[in-house]
């Protein structure tokens, strides 16, 4: 197992089924995951698939194991939202970073601005005070010019921004097909590769 965890926020955006595939890979890879979901994430969840997520820590990382299709490899601890005490609200915790995925543009612009109302926006303030990587996938059509500057300002502190935008180069046969897209170009911000990908070939070489 990787010793140091990385940090996986899901915010309100619609796009739950990005971070359930995240996670079904990272767990299957035998990483350690510290998850925080939003507020807002618990009405999401509930609007998309009619779930209700529970808020106790121990349920949840049952609730979201279940999801993902992984029982018990890798490691997952699971954050309540308002818990700013958390390990993860601490620099000195260290960790491969974090990626938010889906991301809102309400925590998009709360980020951007340096605002820390919750442990999902203080864990992402402390990867970029602390230098580390910090990867926004934002799910939100089309952007406002307030959101661009948002997502501007964070690449500028040193985010980096992958979008969830698949590709058809790989065939995608699923909509599975098209959200691992999105995933391991995400995780590829990490040098993590542990998705299943068809990857670009030149014609005609291997």
């Amino acid at each position: 197992m990787v010793n140091r965890p990385i940090i996986l926020g899901v915010s309100g955006a619609s796009g739950l089924i990005y971070a359930v595939r995240a996670l079904k890979y990272l767990l299957s890879a035998d990483y350690a995951i510290e998850l925080v979901a939003s507020k807002a994430t618990y009405m999401v969840w509930q609007e998309e698939t009619g779930m209700r997520m529970p808020p106790d820590p121990i349920q949840q990382e049952q609730f979201w194991r279940e999801q993902a299709g992984v029982e018990t490899a890798g490691k997952l601890n699971c954050h309540p939202w308002g818990n700013v005490g958390a390990n993860i609200a601490s620099g000195s915790f260290r960790t491969l970073g974090m990626l938010v995925m889906p991301c809102s543009m309400s925590t998009v612009g709360k980020l951007a601005t340096g605002l820390s109302s919750d442990l999902l926006e203080r864990a992402a303030d402390v990867q970029l005070k602390e230098g580390r990587k910090l990867v926004i996938v934002p799910r939100e059509t089309p952007f406002s010019l307030i959101h661009l500057r948002n997502l501007t300002a964070l690449a500028e502190a040193g985010a980096r921004i992958v979008p969830a935008i698949p590709a058809w180069y790989h065939r995608p046969q699923t909509i599975e097909d098209l959200v691992d897209f999105v995933v391991a170009r995400a995780l590829d911000q990490f040098e993590i590769d542990c998705v299943p990908l068809e990857r670009w070939k030149e014609e005609g070489r291997e």
